[in-house]
């Protein structure tokens, strides 16, 4: 097997795991290519159609792109969709820096989706090269009642034995592609053939690495215009992938701030 195959496979046994030993489950789809790379694994994993539901906690200002990907592959890949919209943010944390604050909605939506469905268990697709507090995640990761996490409180996960037992009321965060890193999302989405969203490949000169909302993220100069030219320019860059972000510039403990409350 080589090191995609291995990937694949890893995260095929987590989402199986999930499956099985919780009691009602759903795949939270946030449209960029990470949550793309755990769809298309998820109908892999089941043997063509993902028998619990996707749920995309809408901010209602992602790229009009992003919409029009959603709405033709919920439908090419006879996905059970469950939209929830967010909070204004004056419902949010007043003093969060204004892009952490307007990311914040996200988590306030993401509660009341939980509450209203009874979700035990969250699938979602972070990866921990990408920031500095997620490289502290586990792979099935408890969560209060609040929908809080508690970095100093986190289960051992040796040998692949993972901890699926949330109290009631409380849920797990599952993270299948928790050991991928931004190449490995871009070589496993060139074998497999993944459809992309166009925003990713360079337009102008410019293009995006990480995909949210219209307000607060941002391109970078790039000539990337294919997948093999993206792993190039990755290959030889040192520019973090999330700099288009503008909450991770605002303040050094808002991203963290938002990730104790509950935050992806």
């Amino acid at each position: 097997m080589n090191r995609l195959d291995d990937l694949e496979s890893q995260s095929i046994f987590i989402l199986r795991e999930a499956f099985s030993r919780l009691r009602r489950i759903a795949l939270l789809w946030s449209l960029g290519k990470d949550s793309n790379v755990m769809v298309w694994i998820a109908r892999k994993a089941f043997f063509g159609r993902v028998p619990f539901p996707l749920l995309h906690v809408d901010t209602g200002k992602k790229f009009p792109e992003m919409y029009a990907f959603r709405d033709r592959y919920v439908a090419e890949w006879n996905l059970d969709l469950k939209v929830e919209p967010c909070p204004p943010v004056e419902a949010v944390d007043p003093t969060l820096p204004p892009a952490a604050r307007s990311a914040a909605r996200k988590t306030e939506g993401l509660k009341l989706a939980v509450g209203k469905y009874g979700f035990d268990g969250l699938v979602a697709g972070i990866r921990r090269d990408e920031e500095p507090t997620r490289a502290k995640e586990r792979v099935f990761s408890p969560r209060g009642f609040d929908g809080g996490w508690d970095v100093r409180d986190q289960p051992p996960e040796f040998w692949d034995q993972f901890s699926a037992a949330p109290p009631s009321g409380a849920h797990l965060r599952i993270h299948p592609i928790l050991h991928w890193t931004e190449l490995d999302i871009w070589y496993y989405t060139e074998r497999e053939g993944i459809p992309i969203i166009p925003l990713y490949l360079a337009r102008n000169g410019k293009r995006y690495r990480s995909l949210g909302d219209v307000d607060i993220t941002f391109p970078h100069v790039s000539q990337a215009t294919t997948i093999d030219e993206i792993v190039a320019e990755l290959a030889a860059t040192k520019v973090p992938e999330r700099a288009g972000r503008a909450m991770d510039h605002e303040s050094e403990d808002a991203f963290e701030r938002l990730r104790v409350t509950g935050y992806l």
